[in-house]
Formats: structure tokens, C-alpha cells, sequence
């Protein structure tokens, strides 16, 4: 990389995908020292996609010390138009294709990302990505005990969901079918205004997939994610049990979609996709 004093390194790379302009964009910028939480969110503001990812070398390793050290690796945050969130799946991705694209790490070495959510790893796999992310089994709503929740959300999607949950952040609907998800028109002002960080719509999958899902997060500022790496998390906790099968293939039927397989592994979910870097350059400001 050339001096900071020439700019930050700045991409933008389409994750959950071999194609451009397809699966999910973000942002990945390269920092050359701890920045405020303001600007961050100033600069994610500005990229306006659904989240821009912000890495910090730690401390270079010292001679002898081993890459899977506890405390070597990347600093990791990621931000939304509108906030900092603890987990996100394909901004890792994102960041990890950089690293590696960039010769920033070696194509053996795993990329070790200290985030809020804890250590998590990425391991290339030829051209592959894998992912090890924390397992997110969502617990099923009881309208007993939370109140109007589950009809505020059937009135949210505008469909009566067959089962609804919550994982860590996130609200989960099980809707009929396939062709019940790719139709779904929810009202975004009643979902903003649902305790949580999102909603994942899913069903079984009919098209060449085990299941299917959308990822909807207007509290964030994201009406729709395109490809949600993090809501697989639940999803992978969710259907895996229900289909007999640890490793599943996934797809998000958003307006641009994408594909990722993913494995549940006992408490953590791999997740396993492609990425593809659309532009890189540096920031001037």
C-alpha cells in the first residue's frame, strides 16, 4: 500500500457472488490508525450502501510469533448508513477477499477479525471464502409473553407467519413457500417500529436451494438487504435441525439475490461464499 498520506485505501466489493453487480455491496476501508466512531459513521453515510467495513492492523507480529496468536489479527466495525451493528456477515466477506486479493495475507493464513461479536475467522478455501461466525437459534415467540409481537409482525409483513422467533438481534418469520417470500410486500413503518434489528423472512427452498429468505432492517436504514450473511446465522440454527442436514445451501431472494452454503458445526455456523471487487481507490479526506 502507498503512505497514508496518499489516502486510505478505500474498495467496494460485491459479496455472496462470483459476478459483479450481483449479491451484496459494501465498503471495506483500510485504516492506518484508530478513528472515531463519528467519522466512521460519517463515511458510511457517504458510501450509502448497507454496510461499510473498517479494518485495523494490530500489532505486527514479532518474530516467532505464530499468525493465530490470540492477539494478532485485524481490529473489525462495521457500519450501517444509519449505525454501528455488532455482526456482519458479508462486510467480513468483503474484507477478507480485500486482504487477500491484496496480498495483505497470505492465501494459507486465516484472516482473524477482533470484533464486538468476539474473534472471528475467514479461511480461504481455493476460491472460496469460509466463514466461522457464533450460531444464532432463534427461540419461538409466545404470544403469552411477548405481548403483541407476533401480530404487530404478521401486520408488519402483511401475512400471518407459520412460525415466528427471535434470535440475538433479529426476528424470524416462517412463511408457506417459496413463492410467499419473493412476493412479500411489507409495510416498512410498521417494521421500523419492531423491537429489533431486523426481520428474516424464509421458507423452504424450491429453485435449486434447501431454503430460501429475505432480510429486512429499516431501524438500520436498510429497507432490504441484498445478501445477509449474519442473518444465516439464525437461518442455518433454524432450518438444520428441520432438514436432518448440517450443510445447507442458501439463497436470499432479494432484488439482486445470492448464494452461499452454510454449515451448522455444533455452537458456530460456516458460511461459505464468493466475493468480487468492483472498484478500489483511496480517500482523500
Amino acid at each position: 500500500m502507498n503512505e497514508p498520506s496518499d489516502g486510505l485505501p478505500l474498495f467496494q466489493v460485491d459479496a455472496f457472488t462470483s459476478s459483479p453487480f450481483a449479491g451484496n455491496p459494501a465498503a471495506v476501508c483500510l485504516l492506518d490508525r484508530p478513528r472515531e466512531a463519528e467519522w466512521m459513521q460519517a463515511l458510511a453515510a457517504e458510501m450509502n450502501l448497507s454496510e461499510t467495513a473498517f479494518a485495523l492492523l494490530r500489532q505486527p507480529r514479532q518474530s516467532g510469533q505464530q499468525p493465530q496468536d490470540s492477539q494478532s489479527g485485524w481490529d473489525l466495525r462495521w457500519f450501517t448508513p444509519a449505525v454501528e451493528v455488532d455482526l456482519c456477515g458479508h462486510a467480513t466477506l468483503a474484507t477478507a477477499h480485500v486482504l487477500y486479493s491484496e496480498g495483505l495475507l497470505a492465501p494459507e493464513e486465516p484472516a482473524r477479525f477482533h470484533t464486538r461479536s468476539g474473534l472471528l475467522t475467514v479461511t480461504r478455501r481455493g476460491a472460496v471464502l469460509e466463514m466461522d461466525f457464533p450460531a444464532d437459534p432463534p427461540r419461538e415467540l409466545d404470544e403469552k409473553t411477548e405481548d403483541r409481537l407476533p401480530e404487530d409482525l404478521a401486520r408488519a409483513l402483511g401475512t400471518r407467519p407459520v412460525w415466528t422467533g427471535r434470535g440475538r438481534d433479529d426476528l424470524l418469520a416462517l412463511l408457506g413457500s417459496e413463492q410467499e417470500v419473493r412476493a412479500l410486500k411489507p409495510d416498512m413503518s410498521l417494521l421500523k417500529g419492531l423491537e429489533a434489528r431486523g426481520v428474516i423472512v424464509t421458507a423452504s427452498g424450491g429453485s435449486g436451494s434447501d431454503f430460501v429468505s429475505r432480510f429486512f432492517a429499516p431501524a438500520a436504514g436498510i429497507d432490504e438487504d441484498p445478501v445477509t450473511g449474519s442473518a444465516h446465522c439464525t437461518l442455518c440454527s433454524f432450518w438444520a435441525p428441520r432438514l436432518g442436514r448440517d450443510s445447507l445451501s442458501a439463497r436470499q431472494v432479494s432484488p439482486r439475490g445470492g448464494e452461499l452454503r452454510v454449515a451448522l458445526k455444533g455452537d458456530r455456523v460456516l458460511l461459505l461464499g464468493n466475493a468480487v471487487t468492483v472498484f478500489r481507490g483511496r480517500l482523500l479526506v
